[in-house]
């Protein structure tokens, strides 16, 4: 009897050895089971981090490496030709801005009389269609004398003012001696001039002055006037 109870103390000590033993392994299991688990997410979070970085990095380096398209600014365009450097040289045709007002030459012609008036002995009559307009903050009194002809020669006296410099008008068309127009008005009329009988290259010329009787840019329109008729 002793011995059988023995032999069962022995069989339950035994189970018992067993069973601790198992428990330790589950839990040693499970403890490493929950390390790789941690090592595998600290792993994956760490490669998330490292994917992340990187490709935020390609993506600056990227946007960086990027040719960058400079704005470039229109230059203002403007009709018409200005002064540069204290002259201004156009056209017929072409509209002449100046400091108060933009001129265009429309056309010109030759004639031996016009409306009744002939030309002094050796000359001839240049009749030139002309446009002006008012580009000043303020209403300007024009004058024929602002234009002047020359027939590009080398003599001092090689110019010329209308001929209304010098007498009444003689049609209704021509420009008169003096006139004044308003803020943004225009006005076209015919300025005559008497001219050397054997030219036929012109410019007409205006230059800027001031009240303080000082200068500022000169314009010239050259041009190649046709034969035509008079009134």
């Amino acid at each position: 009897m002793k011995k059988f109870t023995l032999a069962l103390v022995g069989i339950a000590l035994a189970f018992s050895l067993v069973g601790c033993g198992s428990l330790k392994s589950t839990v040693n299991e499970n403890k490493e089971s929950q390390e790789q688990e941690d090592d595998r997410e600290e792993r994956e979070t760490r490669e998330t981090r490292e994917d992340r970085e990187t490709r935020a990095a390609r993506e600056t380096r990227e946007e960086e490496e990027e040719p960058i398209e400079e704005s470039v600014e229109e230059p203002v365009q403007t009709e018409g030709i200005t002064a540069q450097g204290g002259y201004g040289e156009g056209r017929m045709g072409d509209t002449m801005k100046t400091y108060f007002f933009d001129y265009t030459v429309n056309s010109a012609y030759l004639c031996d009389e016009f409306n009744g008036y002939v030309p002094a002995e050796g000359n001839r009559l240049l009749v030139a269609e002309i446009t002006v307009k008012n580009t000043f903050n303020e209403s300007i009194v024009m004058y024929d004398t602002d234009f002047q002809v020359q027939w590009n020669s080398t003599g001092e006296d090689d110019y010329d003012f209308p001929i209304t410099f010098y007498a009444d008008p003689v049609s209704e068309e021509q420009l008169p001696a003096e006139y004044e127009l308003g803020i943004n008005k225009d006005r076209t009329g015919l300025l005559v001039f008497e001219i050397p009988e054997d030219r036929k290259d012109f410019s007409i010329s205006y230059l800027e002055l001031f009240d303080d009787d000082s200068e500022g840019n000169v314009f010239f329109v050259f041009f190649t006037a046709e034969e035509g008729s008079g009134e």
